[in-house]
Parts: C-alpha cells; structure tokens; sequence
C-alpha cells in the first residue's frame, strides 16, 4: 500500500515526490470531485492525502469517503503556508464518527 497526494500547489506536491509520494495538482472543486473520486477506487493507495484547502472545497464528500470507507484513509495535511485548523478537522471527524465531544 502507498500513498497519493491531492495537492492544490506544486511545492507541496514537488516536496512529496521526494521523498517518493506520488500525486497531483488540482484546483477546482470539480477536479477535487473527480481526482478524490478516482483515487478511492485504487487498491494498491492505502493513504490519500489532501491539502487543507482542497478539503474545504467539498468538505461533504470527503467526510462521507472518511465515515463510510475503510480504505484509503484520508488524512488532511496543512498547505504551504501552514495551518492550525487540521486539529479541527480531527476533532470534527472524531466527533462526527463515535458522537463524542472531545
């Protein structure tokens, strides 16, 4: 199993191809759709990682594939320029899947 990257910038996505990730760039929420869509049916993709502001583009679609899908795990990672939210967003998921406030 590997992982793939959903990337909305080339530094991010050039910075993963080093150390041997594959992946690619998209920008619109169509592409995102499209792209995440395709990804999920791959069985050799064990972890799809997605930039920040790619998941907030179709927040309900990513949350349905991490509730209802066992693989590959989605995992949100901050864009270039960092952010602080990805905490948020594990909280949400945590409580979103179990129903507990943590």
């Amino acid at each position: 199993m590997k992982f793939y990257l959903l990337s909305d910038n080339v530094d991010t996505e050039m910075g993963m191809r080093l150390a041997g990730i594959e992946g690619e760039v998209i920008h619109t929420e169509a592409e995102v759709r499209k792209s995440l869509s395709e990804v999920m049916k791959r069985t050799d993709v064990g972890v799809v990682l997605m930039t920040h502001k790619l998941v907030t583009l179709c927040p309900e679609l990513v949350m349905d594939y991490k509730l209802n899908k066992r693989q590959p795990l989605i995992v949100e990672i901050p864009d270039r320029h960092g952010n602080g939210k990805t905490s948020d967003s594990i909280t949400k998921y945590v409580r979103d899947a179990i129903g507990i406030k943590i």
